[in-house]
């Protein structure tokens, strides 16, 4: 296929795709599906071989936000049932972090919901990174904590802060009907500051809220010119109590292609598989670590995700192996360049996000959670045409598969690494 052949030469290379060509990515047919994924897979394996970043959040301060973003189960308004509680103190976060850190995973992501930290806000996470990195030595830290003031990305990068995660989520085009209580241009705003600090910017999207192809790749095109390091890639999780709970617009086969095109677009930064893998990838989850290079081990910020060693048992079985602590993420000339810049996780040195691969994340991954409507029921009609079921099978709500997390930060219970 000449577009795939095209978009892989280019992938090594590290050009820019035309529009037409990323476009293209998502028009493709299931008949050309694998396909797609064996040549993102080609771009996937000369920058980042065969290893997979995992990635621990804790949720440092959970619901209750003022914000109105329409995806989040934590936003104003909510009325999801999620859990809600205040600052986690230091050492609560740091023995939260350690159960990701033990699982495997190498980069903690600190998150609060609210617009955006106080300066006390910034001296608290502070703190906790402090306490983090006291006991888990070369481990990363990315703070999430929304819209940053002058001054704050310096002050979490003198605390050891390594990233920043603020995402953009949508195309600048549609975000006015996604959030109206601040600005796309404010959170591009955010990730330039952490840039302009030496932080590694994180920086994302959320697919299915009801975006076209087009403004899909709007925010991809966006992200990579932003100079993201990292790029989660969330799938809405329709939560029960916000504005886009009946919003189900994915099969697993659109994630992939999804996937595929930030890949082309951004062919060597961390692609993240974030926020509703399990419930819209599904079973489809292995193939697409064929595509993306990272993934979030354990629950997210208000719902559960898999067991933690199912992910594990996933990655070993799919023939790729668990990215450790003393190998960087980041090819050598992205490592280098944030190294040149400042920046705490581009270098082998100080253990962080750099690599020596060929040349080659409103949360840390914003992750909106559970709800949605019910799929078809029985009955007496005729059975219908196996395309017939089919069809049906891939546009059902599978809020089966949709739980609010219970365990874990906030809570007595243990958590899921």
């Amino acid at each position: 296929m000449d577009l795939l052949n095209t978009l892989v030469e280019k992938g090594l290379r590290r050009e820019l795709p035309t529009r037409e060509e990323a476009l293209a990515v998502l028009a493709t047919s299931d008949d050309e599906l694998l396909d797609v994924v064996a040549a993102a897979g080609k771009v996937r394996r000369q920058w980042f071989g065969r290893r997979v970043k995992l990635n621990y959040l804790v949720n440092l301060k959970s619901g209750l936000c003022p914000e109105d973003c329409s995806y989040c189960s934590q936003r104003l308004g909510s009325k999801a049932e999620i859990l809600k509680y205040t600052w986690l103190k230091p050492d609560e976060a740091s023995q939260a972090a350690a159960a990701g850190v033990a699982g495997g995973a190498k980069r903690v992501c600190l998150v609060a919901s609210g617009r955006g930290p106080t300066d006390r806000d910034v001296e608290r996470v502070g703190r906790t990174i402090e306490a983090i990195k006291e006991q888990n030595e070369g481990i990363e830290v990315c703070a999430c904590l929304g819209l940053l003031s002058d001054g704050q990305a310096e002050r979490l990068k003198d605390a050891g802060a390594d990233a920043y995660n603020h995402n953009l989520n949508t195309s600048e085009a549609t975000y006015e009907g996604i959030t109206k209580t601040h600005t796309y241009a404010d959170r591009v705003d955010t990730v330039q500051k952490a840039h302009a600090a030496g932080l590694s910017a994180c920086s994302g999207l959320i697919a299915g809220m009801g975006e076209t192809d087009e403004d899909l790749v709007d925010v991809v095109y966006a992200l990579r010119e932003l100079d993201s390091d990292s790029v989660p890639v969330n799938f809405l999780i329709p939560f029960e109590g916000t504005p886009l709970a009946k919003e189900w617009n994915l099969t697993p086969q659109r994630c992939l292609r999804i996937l595929a095109m930030v890949r082309f677009v951004c062919p060597d930064v961390e692609v993240r598989i974030a926020g509703g893998r399990e419930v819209h990838l599904r079973s489809m989850q292995p193939l697409a670590l064929n595509i993306a290079n990272s993934i979030f081990l354990g629950d997210y910020l208000t719902s559960e995700g898999q067991a933690g060693q199912a992910d594990l048992d996933m990655i070993a079985d799919a023939g790729f192996e668990v990215e450790g602590a003393g190998t960087t993420t980041l090819p050598k000339h992205r490592a280098d360049a944030l190294a040149a810049a400042g920046g705490g996780c581009g270098s082998k040195a100080s253990a962080g996000c750099g690599s020596d691969a060929p040349a080659e994340g409103a949360g840390c991954g914003s992750h909106t959670e559970a709800g949605g409507g019910c799929g078809p029921c029985g009955g007496h009609a005729p059975a219908p045409e196996p395309a017939e079921t089919a069809e049906a099978a891939a546009n059902q709500a599978r809020t089966d598969l949709v739980a609010v997390r219970r365990r874990g930060a906030g809570t007595d219970l243990a958590p899921n690494a």
